[in-house]
């Protein structure tokens, strides 16, 4: 599946799901907390698209401290947790952001996700992610969720984004 470059070319926010997009999918418990895996790579991938002037999201159904301090390590603009249903944390950060759906990119892999894929620009999903998302998805990424996928998809906003030289 490739890009289709004319649906990045007004992109100004990236919005990620966590687990199965940030993460492998699996988590495990120590000293009272759950952990998860997450990427260097899809760190260097935001971290670049944010000096670039782009803004950052993140919506989850998760409540742990380790996706907390990813977030803000990561320098999220936008962090919105315990999020089941997405749609109202969406429509709140449209409102804090002044960014419209048509100006943002979403990365999701599972039910939950559908609406705001469905809602944005340019709605990209992970390889493994469940069939009814890969089905809908503007994109599925080469590399898995937790394994370089979101900086596979912060490369494509870089190279052809709003902010980018190579529109």
């Amino acid at each position: 599946m490739a890009v289709e470059i004319s649906k990045l070319k007004n992109i100004k926010m990236l919005v990620l799901d966590v687990d199965g997009v940030m993460t492998d999918t699996r988590i495990w418990f120590e000293n009272g907390e759950w952990r998860r895996f997450y990427s260097i790579r899809d760190g260097v991938g935001i971290k670049r698209l944010t000096e670039a002037g782009y803004k950052i999201a993140v919506i989850t159904g998760t409540k742990a401290e380790d996706v907390r301090a990813r977030a803000k390590s990561l320098g999220i603009h936008y962090f919105y947790e315990g999020a089941l249903d997405k749609e109202p944390s969406f429509l709140q950060l449209q409102k804090e952001s002044g960014i419209s759906p048509s100006e943002m990119a979403y990365v999701g892999d599972d039910i939950f996700d559908i609406p705001l894929l469905q809602a944005v620009s340019f709605g990209a999903t992970v390889p493994e992610a469940v069939d009814e998302v890969i089905e809908i998805a503007d994109y599925v990424t080469k590399r898995p969720g937790g394994c370089g996928a979101v900086r596979e998809v912060c490369d494509y906003i870089y190279k052809y984004g709003a902010f980018s030289s190579g529109r």
